[in-house]
């Protein structure tokens, strides 16, 4: 808990302009900017430091799966120059540095309550104001409520049966023990294939006496090439590292990714493994911008799938464990794909045994280990690689009511709504950072926060110059947004995948894809856009006074262009989805 002194210098103030929820990059940032803007703002963190995801998630081989260069703030050029990556991938104990030293560098902690979380943040209609609680039992009232939750930051609930009765220890990838854990001489049981599981398993591995892998679903994964970054591309950076972010946000993911144009359909087979060869070669995503046709055509789509199922069983010597790993039940790139360091490989070392829990059920955990449906497994230790919540459960785990007492669980009962993935209608002066709705999990996350945190800094810079006292997301904008976003991923392959971008991985959880997949560049227009309108969608007041009441939405992004070929799949998944009438004669 945090000190009584921290608590008071945060509840003393009879009000503050905004109080941020979470201290990770987006929080860390938001509170610089809010600072900046002469506003009074502080953060309350659960942890007990900053950094966020690379403050809880330190599982080994934990590491960024964007470029060190492009995964850093490009807010501030003096903190550009002062910080030198070490890797092309940064591992979790520097990054959580990073995170430090940008605490340190602009005197954040100061303004930040550590080990304390949000029990209930409920809307008062008179004061026009947040009134929020803490578990600690500290009430603070805030003109704004900022969400910087993170997407990925709350694990899913853990229900196998007699976990409780297990008799060796457990350990979930997303809570690893700051201490580190010493698997050696171990029989070791892991359960999932995800990004965690898949960049900890080669380590674990290497330390085991044993490794046991569950998997449920295997997954893409492309290898990461990790090393020092070379001087080559540290000189190019230095150059105009200005230009390099500029570049980088101007794309779909908010990285540099060589997106193609060319259609894997229209090019020789012989040029197509050419690329993809190229592409596998200099490692990570860059695969994912081979082709423009991948992620809407299923044919474009196969032949992806059938290069990296070669390469799988080029690493792995089994035959029938390479089959296993090899995905066959969603199209490449809709799932988030991993990038790891020695993954397949690792499945020919002979301490390493993979179960395929589809043809295996898992029963229960006993005394000993797990009990499958085939045979009984013997562990000392047992690690939970089963994910997360995303998008919206951190949110959903605080009590927020916004007007009229309204619950944000009752509002998002049937998938989450936002407008821009920034407001959440009925919710007024409520703010999420990479809330649903916007591109947040499909792009280079920095990039995404500092665009959500600068737009929102100038909101309410604006708001607090013209004296306004609330603004809110209107019904029909949300809606209208809600709409677009669907029209977005629609004619993708995405919505294919049972993945956490739709919530498969929660039980019960309203199947929507979330994320908004019109890619980083066309969202920061439509935002600005939205902006330069008067904030068009938005209802703003001034105490009984509605000063802005733009209930339309209309900023929508001109079409890009279609490759003609394409054009008859996009019309046909609109029009089978209702977004689109069925053409007629």
């Amino acid at each position: 808990m945090a000190t009584s002194a921290t608590t008071a210098s945060v509840t003393a103030a009879s009000r503050l302009d905004a109080l941020i929820v979470g201290a990770g990059f987006a929080g860390m940032y938001m509170l610089h900017k809010l600072r900046s803007a002469g506003l009074d703002a502080k953060v309350v963190e659960a942890g007990a430091g900053v950094g966020g995801t690379w403050y809880w998630n330190r599982y080994p081989g934990a590491r960024v799966d964007i470029q060190s260069l492009e995964y850093s703030f490009g807010f501030d050029e003096g903190l550009e120059r002062e910080w030198r990556w070490s890797e092309r991938y940064a591992p979790q104990p520097e990054l959580l540095r990073y995170a430090e030293h940008v605490a340190e560098r602009f005197d954040l902690k100061r303004d930040i309550l550590l080990n304390t979380r949000v029990a209930t943040a409920h809307w008062d209609e008179t004061g026009q104001e947040w009134r929020v609680t803490t578990d600690g039992g500290e009430t603070i009232a805030c003109r704004h409520l900022i969400l910087a939750t993170g997407c990925l930051s709350i694990p899913t609930e853990v229900t196998f049966p007699g976990i409780e009765s297990f008799g060796g220890a457990v350990y979930r990838t997303s809570r690893w023990p700051h201490e580190g854990v010493d698997f050696s001489g171990m029989r070791v049981g892991i359960i999932g294939t995800g990004s965690s599981a898949i960049q900890s398993i080669p380590i674990i591995a290497e330390q085991a006496e044993r490794l046991t892998v569950f998997q449920r679903t295997p997954n893409y994964s492309m290898p990461a090439h990790n090393g020092p970054i070379p001087e080559a591309d540290l000189e190019a950076w230095a150059k105009d590292p200005r230009a390099y972010r500029a570049a980088s946000k101007d794309t779909i993911g908010g990285f540099q990714n060589e997106a193609s144009e060319a259609l894997a359909t229209d090019t020789p087979p012989e040029e197509v493994r050419a690329e993809l060869e190229r592409r596998w070669a200099w490692g990570g995503f860059r695969i994912l911008g081979a082709f423009a046709d991948t992620s809407i055509d299923p044919e474009a789509n196969r032949m992806v799938q059938d290069f990296v199922a070669s390469k799988i069983r080029e690493q792995v010597k089994d035959p029938a464990v390479a089959d296993l790993l090899t995905p066959k039940d969603h199209p490449f790139g809709t799932k988030r794909p991993c990038v790891d360091t020695g993954y397949y490989a690792t499945f020919n070392r002979p301490n390493v045994e993979l179960v395929n829990l589809r043809s295996e059920p898992l029963v229960a955990f006993d005394s000993t280990g797990i009990q499958t449906e085939v045979r009984n497994y013997t562990f000392d230790a047992v690690v939970l690689a089963t994910g997360f919540d995303a998008m919206t459960g951190a949110i959903d785990r605080i009590d927020i009511r916004g007007a009229g007492g309204r619950r944000i669980q009752d509002h998002w009962a049937e998938g989450p709504r936002t407008y821009l993935g920034l407001m959440v209608a009925g919710f007024p002066n409520m703010f999420t950072i990479t809330g649903p709705g916007s591109p947040s999990v499909l792009t280079n996350m920095i990039n995404s926060i500092e665009q959500h945190v600068e737009w929102i800094a100038d909101c309410l810079t604006v708001l607090h110059q013209r004296q306004q006292t609330s603004i809110e997301a209107s019904e029909e904008a949300e809606a209208a947004w809600v709409r677009h976003v669907a029209e977005a991923v629609t004619p993708s392959l995405l919505p294919q995948a049972n993945s956490w971008y739709m919530g498969a991985n929660v039980p019960g959880k309203p199947r929507m894809f979330m994320p908004y997949a019109g890619g980083l560049n066309t969202y920061t227009q439509i935002c600005q856009d939205v902006a330069d309108k008067g904030y068009e969608g938005f209802v703003i007041r001034q105490g009984e006074q509605v000063h802005s009441d733009s209930r339309t939405f209309t900023s929508h992004p001109p079409m890009p262009d279609i490759p003609e070929k394409l054009v008859p799949i996009i019309v046909e998944r609109l029009t089978a989805a209702g977004l689109l009438d069925a053409p007629t004669g």
